[in-house]
């Protein structure tokens, strides 16, 4: 498979020339700090990191530290920010942008690590809290309308909400779609927008929707349905004989991997670490449904 992962990365960080988003070479300082500060990446991040900071404080100013928003929930929240940050703005996104496995790995920690984090922290609580108490009492009465309760209501029913995602997952790794995004700025933002979108509407569905009210059981059912897709996609691309997306292969030679390398790693990386994480979880709300269970039949035992 070629040199060690870990002089991917070296020669990644100082390389004097690489392949650009167009195929053609562009010339890379190996002092250049390599971070991407694309602003319709940097605004939503600053914006979501004040707002959230700032609802925090001045809720806990009124209610107390850990109250209305608990203190795993805001360090679950921050934790989450920062690997999003990690895979958007740090030179991973850089190197994404030139090999291929570096962009799979970009993907799955915006889906399969960022997005739960942030979902199980319910962010929108601590967003509001930072607004006006009038554009909270508005936010309130539109989110409450009977055709955006509709909607709300449909996105969040457990089946819609994986499928969503799953979509999003396959149509953007198809090669029609995938190319357009090795020469698009704009595509490729779609793509990672779309990934984190249907990702956290995936998982906040799962933690806190209809499939919680149901006992974790539906969540457990279709976070190994997501696992078992997932992994058939990162199967597909391992396996493959030939390489999917050419455009991206000028880079791999610099690191010691051919195009079809640089694939299979990508493959791996989505079928095995991510399939791992989507296990741990299952298993976590697995337990969580069983000791539940447990405690309703205890209960029922002392009536």
């Amino acid at each position: 498979m070629g040199r060690k992962p870990a002089l991917v990365v070296a020669l990644a960080l100082t390389a004097s020339a690489a392949a650009a988003h167009d195929g053609a070479h562009e010339e890379v300082s190996v002092f250049a700090p390599l971070w991407t500060f694309d602003p319709w990446v940097v605004v939503p991040l600053l914006v979501s990191a004040t707002l959230y900071l700032g609802g925090t404080l001045r809720l806990w100013f009124h209610a107390g530290v850990g109250r209305g928003i608990r203190i795993w929930q805001a360090a679950a929240f921050w934790t989450g920010w920062l690997l999003l940050a990690v895979a958007t703005v740090s030179p991973l996104h850089w190197l994404g942008e030139r090999l291929f496995v570096a962009h799979m790995i970009e993907h799955e920690i915006i889906m399969v690590l960022a997005a739960p984090l942030i979902a199980a922290a319910r962010p929108l609580g601590a967003f509001l809290w930072a607004l006006p108490q009038d554009w909270r009492a508005a936010l309130g009465r539109g989110a409450r309308s009977g055709a955006m309760a509709a909607s709300w209501r449909v996105l969040t029913d457990p089946l819609v909400a994986t499928v969503l995602h799953a979509l999003a997952l396959w149509a953007w790794h198809m090669p029609l779609l995938y190319n357009a995004v090795l020469v698009s700025p704009a595509m490729h933002r779609l793509q990672h927008a779309s990934f984190l979108v249907t990702a956290l509407l995936f998982w906040w569905t799962l933690l806190y929707g209809r499939a919680r009210r149901r006992g974790y059981g539906i969540a457990v059912l279709y976070i190994f349905a997501t696992m078992l897709h997932s992994a058939a996609l990162g199967i597909l691309l391992t396996l493959s004989p030939r390489v999917w997306y050419p455009e991206q292969g000028a880079f791999a030679a610099l690191c010691g991997l051919t195009p079809l390398e640089d694939q299979q790693l990508a493959g791996l990386v989505m079928w095995v670490p991510a399939g791992l994480i989507y296990t741990v979880i299952a298993l976590v709300l697995a337990g969580r449904w069983i000791a539940a269970a447990d405690g309703g039949a205890m209960r029922m035992k002392r009536v």
